[in-house]
């Protein structure tokens, strides 16, 4: 037990000095260049590059965007395959990619920079800023011939908390695990994912608050809506339409020049197509519950939290040193080191069932379990992906990041995500 509670704490110690030094010269990111690399094997890293080539070569993945950054410098990035296989385009490092869930994080990053202002508490109802949420209800019976349901309230408002943790009780319509609630939010109109229909944020959360809860607020973890909720709220709080507050307050200043909501025409031609294998044969996704045009097309008026952002791998990547290197980046303080700790820690309990991940305020967490599991981070790092099949991950003991970013949907066979990952905790020196 002692031993335990040691290692424990030399973990623990090493991530806050990581955070510490890294907060005290904040590094923006810059290329590796033609010199050595340092504190990573450039040996295993050819190792990696081998594994996607042969994944696109195997037929696993028409394409893909993949990046590496130790101690603030881009050891790794290099674009494979195509963006479009119909018109053979081949992919490139600057080419733009619906992240998806990866929208999450920075979601959550504007509602912690509010809150750093004192604009509310974690811990209020969020019925504070939004009404409709008041006294909410949980699903108690439905009737799947006619969809009507019965209720009971709930132990409890729902709070900030809740929505950034996704034990709010919400559910996440179309891809939401209980078939009920599929219906019920379906017969609603609630919007989840991408649309090119003239919808505000704002009366799609209105909608959503009027519906009845999987279960009550913090009994459970539930992937949610919660973030979209928490968009239109940093609306609410700032006074500004959330698509402006994103850009004003992280994306100029950080530099994150390619992400947003929507593209201009410029930039839709970097967009890389959702690709789907059909009799082995890659083909466009077509239009199901959302629309494959989304970011290119339609009334470009719906700003979802939780999945509307496209970006490119180095804009992300910036975004992830931000927090690496305590809270600044590019000569601006975004969060406090304090404040960073606290999206660092353990929010949940034991309500993810003890995996080897914890949920923070923004992310998953690798915990001691996973480290032992092996081949995912050091304890503390933090991670998530997207439906499109990107993914990111960020070591803060190590000072390591890695971007990996495609665009399919259904079974490929593709195995680069964990091979990947795995590879490049084991290049690390």
């Amino acid at each position: 037990m002692k031993k335990h509670y040691y290692r424990l704490f030399v973990l623990i110690q090493a991530l806050l000095y990581s955070t510490y030094a890294l907060a005290q010269n904040p590094t923006n990111l810059s290329s590796q260049g033609s010199q050595p690399l340092k504190g990573i094997s450039s040996e295993r890293v050819n190792k990696i590059d081998q594994m996607l080539n042969q994944a696109i070569g195997d037929n696993q993945i028409p394409g893909l965007v993949a990046l590496i950054v130790k101690d603030g410098k881009i050891v790794y990035h290099q674009a494979k395959g195509l963006a479009d296989v119909a018109s053979d385009t081949k992919m490139a490092k600057d080419q733009i990619f619906r992240i998806a869930s990866q929208s999450k994080a920075i979601t959550s990053t504007a509602v912690m920079m509010l809150w750093e202002e004192g604009k509310f508490e974690l811990d209020d109802p969020i019925s504070k800023f939004i009404p409709e949420f008041a006294k909410p209800k949980v699903l108690t019976g439905f009737r799947y011939s006619d969809t009507t349901y019965s209720t009971q309230p709930a132990t409890r408002e729902i709070t900030i908390r809740d929505l950034l943790t996704h034990t709010s009780g919400l559910g996440y319509g179309m891809i939401d695990g209980d078939e009920r609630i599929k219906m019920i939010y379906g017969k609603a109109g609630i919007v989840e994912l991408f649309t090119t229909e003239p919808i505000q944020i704002g009366e799609n959360i209105k909608k959503l608050a009027e519906l009845p809860l999987h279960h009550d607020p913090g009994s459970r973890y539930t992937y949610s809506l919660g973030l979209d909720v928490l968009g239109y709220f940093v609306e609410i709080v700032s006074g500004m339409p959330f698509d402006q507050f994103l850009q004003k307050r992280i994306f100029a200043p950080m530099g994150m020049n390619t992400t947003g909501f929507y593209l201009n025409e410029e930039q839709g031609k970097k967009l890389v197509t959702i690709h789907r294998k059909n009799n082995e044969k890659w083909e466009g996704y077509p239009t199901t519950f959302y629309d494959p045009n989304y970011p290119k097309t339609g009334a470009k008026t719906f700003f979802s939290g939780g999945a509307g952002l496209s970006s490119t791998a180095e804009d992300y990547a910036k975004f992830l040193q931000m927090y690496l290197n305590g809270g600044t980046y590019n000569g601006t303080r975004f969060l406090s080191p304090n404040t960073i700790k606290t999206i660092m820690s353990n929010q949940v309990g034991d309500l993810l069932g003890g995996g080897g991940k914890d949920y923070g305020l923004a992310f998953g967490l690798v915990d001691d379990n996973g480290v032992a599991k092996g081949g995912i981070g050091s304890m503390g790092t933090f991670d998530w992906g997207g439906y499109f099949n990107t993914q990111y991950f960020a070591d803060p003991v190590t000072n390591t990041i890695g971007i990996l970013m495609k665009q399919t949907q259904g079974g490929t066979g593709d195995q680069t995500s964990w091979k990947f990952r795995q590879m490049v905790f084991s290049a690390i020196e």
